[in-house]
């Protein structure tokens, strides 16, 4: 399924309508599925969706590595596409276990979560030893933005990248959902069963505490993001030994938590 397509318009420019075209990006109902069970339906950018199942399986802790997958299949329907995650006996059988004890209706607003208990679950203390410059703070996000070849066709996909001093950006993944963009790089760098901790997770968003959950999850260190973070995320943060570095914009930047993974770090504290 193509990742884009082409519209014709009309455009309003130097006071009057002409014609116009815009390249704009896909957006479907993935519908993400295990052992013939559908667990959360969420909307995003057709490509890289056996990424996505691997990032969204590992990052929500349906699994704790992939060797608990067994199969993965991309079925395009009518109206979306259903990703059918095959897991082992044991992981299934949780998970019928967790369904069964649901009290009531599902709606917390956090993609395939069915409580306040999981939506603010506990997550591991990050250990990564990583350490970054300034300079490198500043070159991830200047070369997160220049690998965005979606973005660059659309202008309104998010991205994630993962970022080492040595080598620079060595993955990126990109959708309309700023989760689905982290989960398709957490479910390839696992599959290439690469270690995140040492490296940077770079994001195009805000950094709310999703974002943070899947980042430790993933044992990644530092999270650098163009735009600010909630206070739960920087709570989080800290709680989970993550350098969190926000509000990126060119080398000026602000470190919120855990700034002994920066050379010279100090926390910027904001009024």
């Amino acid at each position: 399924m193509a990742t884009h397509r082409t519209f014709h318009g009309l455009a309003h420019r130097a006071g009057s309508l002409s014609a116009s075209s815009r390249v704009l990006a896909e957006e479907v109902p993935v519908a993400i599925s295990f052992n013939g069970t559908s667990h959360a339906v969420l909307m995003a950018t057709p490509s890289d969706l056996g990424d996505l199942a691997r990032g969204f399986t590992l990052s929500e802790g349906i699994v704790s590595s992939l060797d608990e997958i067994e199969d993965i299949a991309v079925v395009e329907e009518k109206r979306g596409i259903d990703v059918q995650v095959r897991v082992v006996a044991d992981v299934a059988e949780k998970l019928q276990q967790r369904r069964r004890s649901m009290a009531g209706p599902v709606g917390c607003g956090l993609c395939g979560i069915e409580s306040i208990e999981a939506a603010m679950r506990d997550i591991p203390m990050a250990s990564a030893q990583a350490r970054f410059s300034s300079r490198n703070i500043a070159e991830a996000a200047e070369a997160l933005a220049e690998a965005q070849k979606l973005n660059h066709r659309t202008h309104s996909v998010h991205g994630a990248g993962f970022y080492t001093s040595e080598s620079g950006i060595v993955a990126i993944r990109e959708d309309v959902g700023r989760h689905n963009a982290l989960d398709k790089l957490v479910g390839a760098m696992a599959a290439d069963r690469q270690d995140m901790g040492e490296g940077a997770i770079v994001l195009t968003s805000r950094l709310s505490v999703e974002l943070v959950q899947k980042a430790a999850v993933a044992g990644c260190g530092i999270l650098v993001a163009v735009s600010a973070p909630t206070a739960l995320a920087v709570e989080t943060a800290n709680k989970a030994n993550i350098t969190l570095v926000a509000v990126v914009r060119g080398h000026e930047f602000e470190v919120f938590s855990h700034p002994q993974r920066i050379a010279g770090g100090t926390i910027k504290h904001v009024a």
